[in-house]
């Protein structure tokens, strides 16, 4: 910080010296050369009737008495004269001309630096405690992940025919919701190393999210592909997986996690995939168990601390109560508000048992990396499905809470049909 501003003070003192300097260089020349212009018109005059007595002198219109006291009496007039241009001089440098440019530019070269200092520089952290081990601190996920991917977007300007480069951006660019940018940089990256299943899958992945979490016919040949070429691309694996843990297919979701489990691959969250197993199998538990109704008017998974846990009073509107049958299903699910909107945690109901409180937490995981635990707060977002899938189609009826803090308790009301 020592170093920042002795480089400022530098900064103003030449600035000011470039002002100032020509001012006063420009002052004394002015002096100066008036003075001179002065002295010379006075020596002018004096030669000039100097002459004029001589001249009358050697006509005999003076005799040399009367020249030697004309001549003196010039020669007097003549000190008089300097001695006036001097002291005239004197008072002009007590009084310079006017100063009022350079100090307009003097106060508008430091007005300028505390600007620029106060807009883009650290003025406002002066007063923080430095944080030499979180560079990120004070920065939302969002930013956090901007300043990531501006960088990785630098790289691959300065190298683009490095495939590693363009593939780290791919799966930047999908943790950032850019999904077009995305899909381009997954399909740079073919061109560049060839068509392989760890493309494809991040790839599938990439038009999966853009089309709102659907397994659509071109994401599902995607995974096709992909796993034809390698049946254990954990990537693949993971988008399959998750899929069919959100339309309540449990045990494929299970089959497909395990299979990269088995694939004993060392670039995989192992514990993330295991906790996501143990998930699908809580599920498939509770939906075995779902005909008793009165167990579920309180449905509160194992917490380890409320503090890590959204819950959530869920109820139907009053208006739509007539269209809830007993075989619709419920599906809840909380996502981050900032960052990914990837489900963080989720679990699923019978209708009949509206209203109902429900807990979400990490034993409701969805898998990954992330976890209720790890946000400060979420979207809940309810389905009451009449097709059997998390995803809602005409007929549904759904309901959202904008926002809940991560320990705090909110309310959700399945309010609008879907159309």
């Amino acid at each position: 910080m020592t170093t920042f501003w002795i480089l400022i003070a530098s900064f103003l003192l030449v600035s000011l010296a470039l002002i100032w300097f020509p001012h006063f260089r420009q002052q004394r020349m002015l002096k100066a050369e008036e003075a001179g212009v002065r002295k010379g018109t006075n020596l002018d005059l004096f030669n000039e009737r100097l002459a004029i007595l001589e001249k009358e002198l050697q006509e005999d219109l003076l005799d040399q008495p009367e020249f030697d006291a004309l001549k003196k009496e010039l020669e007097i007039s003549l000190l008089q004269d300097m001695k006036q241009g001097d002291d005239e001089s004197l008072v002009n440098s007590l009084k310079p001309k006017s100063i009022m440019w350079p100090s307009v530019m003097s106060v508008v070269v430091i007005g300028l630096c505390a600007y620029m200092y106060s807009t883009l520089g650290a003025y406002k952290n002066l007063d923080q405690p430095m944080t030499a081990n979180n560079p990120h601190a004070g920065q939302t996920t969002e930013q956090i992940m901007s300043q990531r991917v501006q960088m990785m977007e630098a790289q691959v300007k300065a190298e683009p025919e490095n495939s590693q480069l363009l593939f780290n951006l791919g799966h930047a660019y999908i943790s950032a919701n850019r999904y077009d940018d995305a899909i381009k940089a997954f399909d740079k990256t073919m061109e560049l190393v060839g068509v392989h299943a760890e493309l494809l899958g991040p790839k599938a992945t990439a038009l999966y999210y853009r089309s709102n979490q659907k397994m659509t016919p071109t994401v599902q040949a995607l995974v096709d592909q992909a796993l034809s070429l390698d049946p254990q691309d954990p990537s693949t694996l993971l988008l399959v997986g998750m899929d069919s843990f959100f339309t309540a297919d449990y045990q494929k979701a299970i089959d497909a996690w395990q299979l990269i489990l088995d694939s004993d691959r060392a670039d995989v969250d192992r514990g993330a995939i295991m906790n996501a197993i143990e998930s699908a199998k809580m599920r498939m538990g509770s939906e075995s168990a779902m005909p008793n109704d009165e167990a579920h008017k309180d449905v509160k998974p194992n917490t380890a601390s409320t503090a890590s846990t959204v819950t959530v009073e869920v109820s139907i509107s009053p208006e739509l109560q007539s269209k809830v049958e007993s075989t619709d299903m419920v599906f809840i699910f909380a996502r981050a508000t900032e960052g990914p909107k990837v489900p963080l945690a989720a679990t699923k109901i019978s209708a009949e048992s509206l209203p109902v409180t429900v807990t979400l937490d990490d034993s409701t995981n969805m898998g990954g990396n992330v976890t209720l635990s790890g946000a400060n707060a979420v979207e809940v977002i309810a389905i009451l499905s009449k097709h059997g899938s998390v995803r809602a189609q005409p007929g549904d009826i759904q309901g959202t809470l904008a926002k809940v803090k991560v320990g705090d308790k909110g309310q959700l009301v399945l309010d609008t049909q879907v159309q």
